[in-house]
């Protein structure tokens, strides 16, 4: 994968754009010291003209046009053969959050989609079983990593180069041509954009790589995840950079309500209840819901839902049939809202979510469809006002349980990871550690018990870590994350991201 050509391309993107990266991320530290002193974000009144003012993004290739289930999840083998076998629309190749960003993941991911583009991925499990890519195929989009991240084992001028760059970068090099000449296109996710600044990065980053390559224009598009809070502010702006590349917007649900609690972490109003309380049914979230939608219609373009992260209970209908209902429900709340698609983790939810979607959405999408829309205008307030609920000892607990569940697993070189019943990735585990964070930080009352303090957090991380490692007191991986989860939630300034504060434990 890094042949000479390869690397030389990958260092023109650094050289070019590393600059305007590390003064947005800069821009980043900025604006949170402003919210941190009290000025909440609202809708930029200078770019009010580009919300006012009636414009389309580009015009939806034919492979698009239809969105309606999509599956993700990391770039290993079989799950690529699987995911692009599903009967899914499309498949999210994910370098990001369900990837373990190991050099051995990264480019293995790299060398498997090239493989598969290819036509020649195959896959033997280790009981013998023979994986091979079917005749009807899933739609491919690639996840890079976000603009925050570093890929430290290649360097550009002594210096890491951004791993959104590498993975973007690495995959275009070797693939586009292939796709394009297949009459499909390289397609993209971009993950935790903060501003249409960040957005308008992007787009350079496309325009130079298409010119460097000789790639017609436009034949890249991209999906941006709206899962940061200032984001949502800004969802009209980040189309309108991405206008030439769009293919629209995604409610990226769980690190929206991560990007909530860390943005607003210095005020106690924003102190969440227990994440099973924090549904997307309730204001703040249904308004961000149809605030996107609102704008993705209005712009030409698809809104796409969030995850249904439920794994199939083989040995229990009666719970299996429940959590196969709670996918049913929120699926018909998505599409009722008027969403174009939404998102599965696994390939048995594929029937379940297109099924509702075939019956609620007989065409491609609902772009057109006007009806959905309830008419009223989303005000900053709306996404502002935290939920009413409580905070409990079985939500604290559940917090640790999970998060140190999947930091384990992290750090042993897995993303993805099942964790009772649902498949979990990066998200849920920063959901787990910002809440404990900010419930500690603001000293928060369990309804069924004291305050959280630090001395019963540390305990119950101790008294989960011991219950997890059983017998075997040698798991280093098990300590490690047991001291990360622990630093990640008491610490007094509160952690960027967990895979920023764990990335220079792996390999």
């Amino acid at each position: 994968m890094l042949t000479p050509d390869a690397r030389a391309f990958l260092s023109k993107l650094a050289a070019r754009f590393e600059p305007r990266r590390q003064e947005l991320l800069a821009r980043r530290q900025t604006v949170q010291s402003e919210i941190d002193h009290g000025k909440l974000p609202d809708f930029l009144p200078e770019t009010a003209e580009i919300r006012q003012r009636e414009w389309k993004v580009a015009p939806i290739p034919k492979d698009l046009l239809d969105r309606r289930v999509e599956i993700t999840g990391p770039v290993d083998r079989k799950m690529i053969i699987n995911a692009l076998n599903s009967g899914a629309n499309v498949y999210m190749a994910d370098f990001e959050d369900s990837n373990t960003p190991t050099w051995s993941n990264n480019l293995e991911g790299q060398q498997n989609l090239r493989d598969a583009i290819q036509g020649t991925i195959r896959y033997e499990s280790p009981e013998g079983k023979q994986y091979r890519l079917g005749s009807k195929l899933a739609t491919l989009l690639v996840r890079p990593r976000g603009w925050h991240l570093d890929e430290k084992h290649f360097l550009v001028d002594d210096k890491p180069i951004s791993g959104g760059l590498f993975d973007f970068g690495l995959f275009f090099f070797h693939n586009a041509r292939a796709l394009l000449r297949k009459g499909t296109g390289p397609y993209f996710y971009l993950p935790k954009l903060e501003n249409h600044l960040e957005a308008r990065l992007w787009n350079d980053v496309f325009c130079f790589s298409q010119d460097e390559l000789g790639i017609p224009r436009g034949s890249i598009r991209a999906t941006v995840l709206i899962e940061t809070i200032l984001a949502a502010f800004e969802m009209d702006e980040i189309l309108y950079e991405l206008r030439e590349h769009s293919s629209g917007l995604n409610c990226g649900r769980w690190d929206y309500i991560f990007s909530y609690i860390k943005k607003f972490r210095a005020h106690p109003e924003f102190v969440l209840p227990d994440r099973s309380q924090v549904t997307m049914e309730t204001h703040f979230l249904s308004s961000y819901v149809e605030l996107l939608i609102q704008i993705c219609h209005r712009r030409g373009i698809h809104a796409m839902g969030g995850m249904a992260a439920q794994i199939p209970i083989r040995n229990d209908a009666a719970a299996n049939e429940l959590a196969l209902e709670k996918v049913r429900r929120d699926k018909l709340r998505e599409v009722h809202a008027g969403h174009d698609g939404t998102w599965v983790a696994h390939p048995g939810l594929v029937p379940v979510a297109k099924e509702i979607f075939d019956k609620h959405m007989p065409g491609p999408n609902q772009i057109s469809s006007l009806k959905k829309s309830t008419g009223r205008t989303v005000q900053a307030q709306d996404l502002l006002t935290a939920p009413e609920g409580d905070i409990t000892e079985k939500g604290l607990r559940w917090n640790i349980d999970v998060g140190l569940q999947y930091l384990h697993s992290w750090l042993q070189g897995s993303g993805c990871v099942p964790i009772y019943n649902l498949m979990e990735d990066a998200a849920t585990a920063e959901i787990c550690r910002a809440q404990v964070w900010q419930w500690l930080k603001h000293g928060a009352h369990l309804k069924d018990g004291g305050p959280v303090t630090e001395d019963l957090v540390k305990e119950m991380i101790r008294q989960r870590a011991a219950e997890l490692g059983g017998n075997d007191s040698d798991d280093e991986k098990l300590r490690q994350a047991a001291r990360l989860l622990e630093e990640l939630t008491t610490s007094k300034e509160f952690a960027e991201f967990l895979t920023l504060a764990s990335y220079d434990l792996l390999d």
